[in-house]
C-alpha cells in the first residue's frame, strides 16, 4: 500500500503520486465506498495525450457509474490491466494495487487546487 501522506489528492477524489516525470493515478477509498462494488473499468490506450480535468475514463459499479478525470496534462504510459481484469481490487486496495493510470508529465504546472492528505481528508469529513 502507497504511503497515503505522500499523496496528493483532486476535489474527484482521485489520488496523484508523482516520481520523477510519472504521475500514477487512482481514486481514494473514500471514492471507492462511495461507488460501492466496482464491476467495470474502462481506461485509455498507452500513448493516449491527456489533458487536465477532461474524462480519462469510467468506473462503474453496482450503485453508479463514475468518471475518471485527467489531473494533469500528460501521456499515458501504462494502464493497470489488472484493473480491468478484476475491478473490485479498487475496492479491496485503491492505494496499491488498484491503482489505474500512469502519466508522463513534461513539467507541466500541477493544478494548484491539489490537495495534502491532511486537507483531504478534512474536506470529506
Amino acid at each position: 500500500m502507497t504511503d497515503q501522506t505522500a499523496l496528493q489528492y483532486t476535489k474527484d477524489h482521485e489520488w496523484i503520486l508523482v516520481e520523477g516525470d510519472v504521475v500514477t493515478v487512482g481514486i481514494t477509498d473514500h471514492a471507492a465506498e462511495q461507488l460501492g462494488d466496482v464491476v467495470y473499468v474502462e481506461l485509455p490506450a498507452v500513448g493516449t495525450t491527456t489533458t487536465a480535468g477532461e474524462q480519462l475514463g469510467e468506473i462503474e459499479s453496482t450503485k453508479s457509474v463514475g468518471e475518471l478525470f485527467a489531473p494533469i496534462e500528460g501521456e499515458v504510459v501504462e494502464v493497470n490491466e489488472a484493473v480491468v481484469a478484476t475491478p473490485d481490487t479498487v475496492n479491496q486496495d485503491p492505494f496499491g494495487a488498484g491503482w489505474l493510470v500512469k502519466l508522463k508529465v513534461d513539467g507541466t504546472s500541477f493544478p494548484e487546487d491539489l490537495m495534502d492528505h491532511d486537507t483531504y481528508r478534512a474536506s470529506i469529513a
